[in-house]
């Protein structure tokens, strides 16, 4: 995440500024031109003279095209006024040539305006989906727990193309269709009186003030269905992910339910969208067709009068054709732009949402010497109300290993999220080498750190990235060498595609250990001076967890290692254990004098001892039952 001392670039300020102006909750108009202004930095970017010039280029041929387009009917009349003269009738071939000739100008501005504006068009779209996707890893891990991912793709997605579609439409089709009446308003009005201009202005007012009025209230069933559409993408994907699940439970009849109830009110939502669209496309249609009756009726009358030519009436019915055809279309443009902001919206919305944790002002670089660790009186809770650590001290002497241990609840977990700094603590102080961890970059802290997670969550790609994950400019060999450390080399060689096999959603086509070897050589080709395994061997089988442990302590070997477990057997050969409970430290010391003291270590020690000997038993039984099924057949 960009550091607060780094300026944000013009166009990040200009989309903050105006979303967050008084103006932001105002309805209507005030909302999209507000919408709409956080765009123009990304059209004229800062420094980049090309696309500047690219955008001079394209207005200067859009004029050219519109320019054209209202001089080809005037030609036209030329044309008939010529060919409509009692005697002596030539061929116009001059004007018909020129009429071509516009034509062709009017079509050939048109795309070259098109291929000049995509890069500009296309480099903003990726500039404001680039932007929005590292705001997103820069907001807390507070924001990720309390929101869906599946909502969140949804929303960048449908923001991104409503940005395309906008800016496609706003730029060359509503505005040059506007200019392209202003000017054939003006020639009418030159060539004839000012009615006709009075009418077909009073006719596009009426028609844009109608679109207006009927767009803004339908609006509200586009945010519905967007709204239920999120909530039924977000809740297929969190099934998805969670297909084992599911099937444990047999729960699917249960999952559709749901899945079936978005989908329910998204359909209601869509059935008033398209039966109010019915009702302005209606409205519309009837305002042109009066429109057009009216003026052809004075062109008509003109010609009936003598007043106006053939020619007159025919240029007359041109440009109405030629206007009321894109009007026709204005139509939809509107009602799609308005959808497009609403989409647009919600996605600036998560720019504007608070980076809860980020680097100080002159932060600098962590400087990792030893490797030291340090809680200092440290007290957090996610929320006020409810403490989670409470006073708790401890500390990790550079190449030692420390063991953070106690009952579910007692606050192990937030140990390891305080030290990455997903949240900051409310009272006293995290130190790395007698550094407060609040006054370092993130990027330097997290790459002092490695981590074994407990649940180790691998991206849907081959071995060969996941591991190369922890240094992705590593080399083959480099990344060879970490699987065989990790102990997983050979099972990987053995696979038919070898680093290249596809590990699944989730990493569910490797097993529990499979998993976790794969975590633990991306942690060693991460390299970091300090080690943190949260909980890294509690869900695997005995024999797994004793081959992992002998590769985590060979890894851990002259780095500072703090490991967080349950399972206390996997913490025995620590230099100092520290007994958690209800947040705050209890006991420490080493595993033979906290037994000998006879505390809550003793008895959790007694009790995981107890459940050990049972499970054995257990699978004692469980192999001599097969052998004693056999003896009695």
């Amino acid at each position: 995440m960009r550091a607060p001392s780094e300026p944000p670039p013009p166009s990040q300020i200009a989309v903050r500024a105006h979303l967050d102006s008084p103006a932001r909750d105002a309805p209507g108009p005030r909302r999209d031109v507000r919408v709409i202004r956080t765009l123009l930095p990304y059209l004229w970017p800062e420094g980049r003279i090309e696309m500047r010039v690219r955008v001079v280029l394209a207005v200067a041929l859009l004029i050219g095209a519109k320019l054209a387009n209202v001089t080809v009917p005037l030609l036209y009349k030329q044309a008939v006024d010529a060919l409509s003269l009692p005697a002596g009738i030539t061929v116009p071939v001059g004007i018909i040539l020129a009429y071509g000739l516009l034509r062709v100008l009017a079509a050939a501005f048109g795309e070259l305006r098109d291929a000049v504006f995509a890069k500009v068009a296309q480099a903003a779209i990726r500039t404001v989906a680039l932007e929005t996707f590292r705001h997103l890893h820069g907001l807390s891990l507070r924001f990720h727990l309390d929101r869906q991912t599946g909502g969140l793709s949804r929303a960048i997605e449908r923001g991104t193309k409503a940005i395309e579609f906008v800016l496609r439409f706003t730029l060359f089709n509503v505005l040059p269709t506007l200019l392209e009446i202003l000017l054939v308003c003006a020639i009418l009005w030159s060539l004839y009186d000012a009615r006709f201009s009075l009418v077909t202005l009073v006719t596009i007012g009426g028609y844009i003030a109608f679109t207006l009025l009927i767009t803004e209230w339908r609006l509200k069933y586009r945010r519905q269905m967007n709204q239920t559409d999120s909530e039924a993408n977000t809740k297929a994907i969190d099934s998805l992910l969670n297909y084992e699940t599911v099937k444990y439970f047999g729960n699917e009849a249960h999952e559709a339910r749901r899945y079936d109830d978005s989908l329910r009110r998204y359909e209601r939502a869509a059935v008033k969208s398209t039966a109010s669209l019915s009702l302005l496309n209606l409205g519309q249609g009837a305002i042109i067709a009066v429109g057009l009756t009216i003026v052809m009726i004075m062109a008509g009358a003109g010609v009936a009068g003598g007043g106006m030519t053939l020619g007159d009436f025919v240029l007359v019915n041109t440009y109405l054709i030629q206007l009321y055809l894109p009007l026709n279309f204005l139509g939809f443009v509107y009602r799609e732009i308005k959808q497009s902001l609403a989409d647009m919206e919600q996605m600036f919305d998560l720019l504007t949402v608070h980076a809860e944790i980020g680097d100080a002002p002159g932060a600098c670089a962590l400087a990792v010497s030893e490797g030291r660790v340090e809680f200092d009186r440290v007290s957090f809770g996610y929320r006020a109300e409810r403490p989670i650590l409470s006073d708790v001290s401890f500390a990790v002497p550079p190449g030692r290993t420390v063991a953070i241990v106690g009952p579910s609840g007692a606050g192990k977990s937030t140990i390891s999220r305080l030290l990455f700094r997903f949240y900051d603590v409310d009272s006293g102080a995290v130190r790395i080498d007698g550094q407060d961890i609040r006054e370092a970059t993130q990027e330097s802290l997290r790459a002092a750190i490695g981590i074994v997670p407990q649940d180790t969550v691998l991206f849907n790609d081959s071995i060969y990235y996941n591991i190369a994950y922890g240094r992705p400019s590593a080399t083959p060999a480099e990344i060879e060498r970490a699987a065989r450390l990790a102990r997983i080399h050979d099972f990987v060689v053995s696979l038919p595609e070898g680093y290249q096999t596809r590990v699944g959603e989730r990493g569910l086509k490797l097993s529990g250990g499979e998993k976790q070897r794969v975590a633990i050589a991306r942690t060693i080709l991460k390299g970091p001076r300090i080690l943190l395994f949260d909980e890294a061997t509690s869900a695997l089988d005995s024999q797994t967890e004793k081959e992992i442990q002998a590769s985590l302590k060979e890894v851990s070997a002259e780095r500072t290692t703090l490991i967080i477990a349950h399972r206390l057997s996997t913490v025995v050969h620590a230099d100092e254990i520290v007994v958690l409970k209800e947040g705050r430290v209890v006991e420490r010391g080493r595993h033979d004098r906290l037994l000998a003291r006879r505390g809550l270590y003793a008895e959790m020690w007694a009790r995981q001892q107890e459940q050990a000997a049972l499970e054995r038993e257990l699978r004692s039984v469980a192999d001599e039952l097969p052998a004693a099924q056999a003896a009695g057949d």
